[in-house]
């Protein structure tokens, strides 16, 4: 079984926890993009099977969030898991300066990473040093605001809507938005809505997973791969592409420096990823797709 599955996540699970849950229904090799904390919901899709091969590709994808920040406090994780360290009352002006927080915060910039993050140190995860009371510099990285919209909520908090590029870490925007307004907060809710080219009208329930009805809406590696150039490759090539044919590269139409593209099979199945660079198309990995995908046994 080979493609992409997208899960709409519940609050409560760990990213982690639904791969298991996926992997045993389906019985196949399983990994998701973008890791979704705990308390965030939406859409987390997972690569099945031969699709784990251009899993790195998928992860590099935008992402469009829905969330609420909670003003007048500062929590050690930055989201409700943590615990408060800091309060600070709510401005008088706060609706003015709602109008400021997309202008200021919008576009390319530099942006920290959290402690509590999966980035690693020494080999070690800095949320197991932040668990030790142990902070360490962190080097700031380029970001890409592409649009936020922010809206005032009663009882101090404010909802967001927000289009980012990877490598966006929305508990950092969260805190950045209360200093925006003259206060503190941290991110109390988040719902991912669209991870590159999925989104919530593609996803299913953790129930309807962990359910024995109808067979599991599993999109085909080449649909999750829509936006990159295909090249067909007759049926009796397609073998000799499996394993590594370098003439079949060389009958290929140009491409641009550091392009991605594939080459499919009579069933559209994925048979490799290329990219282009000083020596023309290069296989970037080879995938063992049937020409038609068979039907999911449960």
């Amino acid at each position: 079984m080979h493609g992409v599955l997208v899960v709409d996540k519940p609050p409560g699970p760990t990213s982690a926890e639904i791969v298991r849950i996926v992997k045993r229904r389906l019985g196949t090799k399983t990994g998701h993009l973008g890791t979704l904390d705990p308390f965030a919901s939406g859409v987390l899709p997972l690569c099945l099977g031969e699709a784990t091969k251009v899993a790195q590709l998928l992860a590099e994808a935008d992402k469009e969030y829905v969330g609420t920040v909670q003003l007048g406090a500062r929590t050690d994780t930055g989201d409700p898991t943590g615990r408060v360290v800091e309060e600070r009352a709510l401005p008088s002006d706060l609706e003015e300066g709602l109008s400021l927080v997309a202008q200021r915060l919008s576009g390319r910039r530099l942006q920290t990473p959290p402690m509590f993050s999966a980035i690693k140190r020494g080999g070690v995860p800095l949320y197991k040093l932040a668990r030790q009371g142990v902070f360490v510099e962190r080097e700031a990285r380029e970001v890409e605001v592409e649009f936020l919209e922010v809206q005032r909520r009663e009882q101090g908090q404010v909802w967001f809507h927000v289009r980012c590029s990877k490598g966006t870490y929305v508990r950092v925007l969260a805190e950045e938005i209360a200093e925006v307004l003259g206060t503190v907060g941290y991110l109390l809710e988040l719902r991912r809505v669209r991870f590159g080219p999925f989104d919530l009208s593609q996803a299913v329930s953790l129930e309807t997973i962990q359910g024995c009805g109808d067979p599991l809406p599993i999109l085909p590696t080449r649909q999750a791969l829509a936006h990159l150039r295909a090249f067909p490759v007759p049926a009796p090539i397609e073998q000799r592409v499996r394993q590594g044919a370098l003439d079949v590269l060389a009958r290929l139409p140009e491409g641009k420096w550091g392009e991605h593209a594939l080459l499919v099979g009579q069933g559209e199945n994925v048979i490799a990823l290329l990219c282009y660079g000083a020596r023309g198309w290069q296989y970037v990995r080879v995938l063992h797709e049937p020409s038609v995908r068979p039907t999911e046994q449960r």
